[in-house]
């Protein structure tokens, strides 16, 4: 008897230390007690979990057009040589951190890549070059892969992507508005592809840009003096790039 007893006070304890449990879980936890939320995400009826993910943008490849410069075992051993003078080390490749935007100074793309495609100057040095050229009806040509080395702004070449534009004859801003948005579908493909790149300025704005900490020169007095690609082009990529999280300088 005492046995059967003491079972039924264990089982009548169990019972009353379940109701307490309850009430305090209805009393204090808002979502307890209700049913489980068994919506499954559908095209129809997309659940709250998915539609609190941010969509990704993705960003197409513009239309590029391939027209690679002479790459050879010379331009490599030039390329060496001239890191190795101004950067203190040989290198072949770049990781994107910037973008520099230039005018060419001449009237056709014809022109500037005929003078891009050799390996080096008149003095024996690297030629200069730029991984895109942009012809003033838009077309954008691809002269290496965004990832070479190119020599295309003093101080900024171990780390930066050349976009030449075709125009500016005798300094004169006179790129158009094909070039415009042709290099903001450039730029902002580049950005998607190197998350790494951080900047972008003309090449006008080069000293105004020692202030991302990029610039690199070795060799003491090495500098020039630009116009490229003028202040009008650069507030116009500005405005319409400067909210894909990169940044500008004042024009």
């Amino acid at each position: 008897m005492t046995n059967r007893n003491t079972g039924k006070e264990v089982l009548i304890l169990k019972r009353s230390l379940l109701a307490v449990c309850t009430a305090i879980c209805l009393l204090t936890l808002p979502g307890c007690g209700q049913a489980a939320d068994t919506t499954f995400a559908t095209e129809e009826n997309p659940a709250s979990t998915a539609s609190n993910v941010p969509a990704q943008r993705t960003v197409p490849r513009p239309d590029i057009v391939d027209k690679p410069i002479l790459w050879n075992g010379t331009r490599e051993q030039l390329i060496r040589e001239y890191t190795q003078k101004h950067y203190g080390k040989e290198q072949l490749e770049i990781v994107p951190q910037a973008v520099v935007v230039h005018w060419t100074g001449a009237s056709t793309w014809e022109g500037t890549y005929s003078w891009f495609y050799k390996e080096a100057m008149a003095n024996g040095t690297l030629n200069v070059a730029s991984q895109f050229l942009v012809d003033r009806d838009g077309t954008i040509y691809q002269l290496t892969p965004a990832t070479a080395f190119c020599r295309h702004a003093i101080g900024y070449n171990w780390c930066s992507i050349g976009i030449e534009n075709v125009g500016g004859a005798d300094d004169t801003e006179n790129l158009t508005e094909a070039q415009l948005q042709a290099n903001i579908q450039l730029i902002r493909y580049l950005h998607q592809q190197y998350p790494t790149i951080q900047y972008v300025f003309g090449h006008y704005q080069q000293v105004a840009a020692h202030a991302s900490g990029l610039y690199h020169e070795d060799v003491p007095g090495y500098h020039s003096v630009k116009a490229d690609p003028g202040p009008q082009f650069m507030r116009g990529l500005r405005e319409n790039l400067s909210g894909d999280g990169l940044a500008f300088y004042p024009e």
